[in-house]
């Protein structure tokens, strides 16, 4: 099984909206025995603090089944825990290699890196555009399963 943590700043807007696309996609292409995910945030202020409502919207609107959850700060133990750390932008995955005093590994990236234009992901927070960002992820999470799954096909269902 190959275990994913998905991380953003404040672990309300992007990544938990990553996790669950990603739990979705997997599903849908019949791999949901060969992964796990999970999110968590960088700089989380608020502990346990529920997923922002624009992302519940926008993951309702893309019929992407979500479920009530807090958030909660990436630690020093998700670093063995999961085979890939991927941040939204630059500053997660800088955030997380100062966390775990580097990456011997090489399990930290941003989740955009598996998609044919690398970037960063724009914070919703900010932008108020859920649209955008839920374009990104869904991008990237089903380029991470074309890289950890060839041939495992799209939106199988």
């Amino acid at each position: 099984m190959k275990n994913v943590l998905f991380v953003c700043s404040g672990n309300i807007c992007r990544s938990p909206m990553a996790e669950f696309v990603f739990r979705e996609l997997a599903r849908r292409r019949g791999l949901e025995g060969a992964v796990g995910c999970e999110s968590a945030g960088t700089n989380v202020f608020a502990p346990n603090s529920p997923v922002h409502n624009g992302a519940v919207r926008q993951l309702r609107r893309e019929n992407i089944p979500y479920f009530a959850r807090g958030s909660r700060p990436v630690t020093a133990e998700d670093y063995r825990q999961f085979d890939y750390l991927l941040g939204m932008e630059r500053s997660h995955a800088a955030a997380m290699k100062n966390l775990f005093g580097g990456d011997p590994q090489g399990k930290i990236c941003r989740l955009l890196d598996f998609s044919k234009h690398p970037r960063d992901i724009d914070d919703p927070w900010y932008t108020g555009d859920f649209a955008a960002a839920y374009r990104d992820i869904a991008e990237g999470c089903e380029a991470l399963l074309d890289r950890l799954f060839p041939g495992s096909g799209r939106n199988r269902q």
